[in-house]
C-alpha cells in the first residue's frame, strides 16, 4: 500500500514523502490517526502540485539549515546539572536540557530532533549529540556538563 505522509514519522519518512507500507500498518494505524493519506491518483496529482509550489520555500529552508549546521558544529554549549561530591549527576542529562541550552545560545531546536549518543549522561564532562535541522541536514554538537 502506498501512502503520502502528513507528518514526520521516525524510521518511515518525512512529511509529504510517498512511501510504501504494509497494508495492516497503513489501514489500522497511519490512516485512522491522520498521519497519512492513501496515495490515490488524484491525491498524487494534488501532492505533486503542492510540492511544486513548495520548492522555493524548501530551498530557502535548506540553505538556512546548512548555515545553522555550520554555526552549531563550531559551538560548545554548557549544560548545568546538580552534582554530588564524586562528580556524579543526580538524575541524568536529557535532550530537553540540551534544547534549553541551545535556546539560550540563540538556536530554536525541538527536543525530538536531538539525539544524544550513548546511554544516559550521568557524569560531568564533554559529550556529543546529533541534531537534525532539516530533513537530511544533521550536525554534531559538543556540549559540556558542568555542576551548578
Amino acid at each position: 500500500m502506498e501512502v503520502i505522509l502528513k507528518q514526520d514519522i521516525k524510521g518511515l519518512g518525512f512529511k509529504d514523502d510517498k512511501v510504501k507500507v504494509a497494508n495492516g500498518y497503513g489501514r489500522n494505524f497511519l490512516l485512522p490517526k491522520g498521519m497519512a493519506v492513501l496515495a490515490t491518483a488524484s491525491m498524487v496529482k494534488m501532492h505533486a502540485e503542492t510540492m511544486k509550489q513548495r520548492a522555493y520555500k524548501d530551498q530557502k529552508l535548506r540553505e538556512e539549515a546548512q548555515a545553522s549546521a555550520q554555526k552549531l558544529s563550531q559551538l560548545t554549549i554548557q549544560v548545568g546539572a546538580k552534582v554530588g561530591e564524586s562528580g556524579k549527576i543526580f538524575g541524568s542529562v536529557t535532550n530537553i536540557q540540551i534544547a534549553e541550552a541551545l535556546l539560550k545560545a540563540g538556536f530554536t531546536i525541538e527536543r525530538k530532533h536531538i539525539d544524544i549518543q550513548g546511554d544516559g549522561i550521568k557524569q560531568t564532562g564533554t559529550y556529543k549529540a546529533k541534531v537534525r535541522l532539516y530533513r537530511d541536514i544533521t550536525t554534531e554538537i559538543t556540549f559540556e556538563v558542568v555542576s551548578e
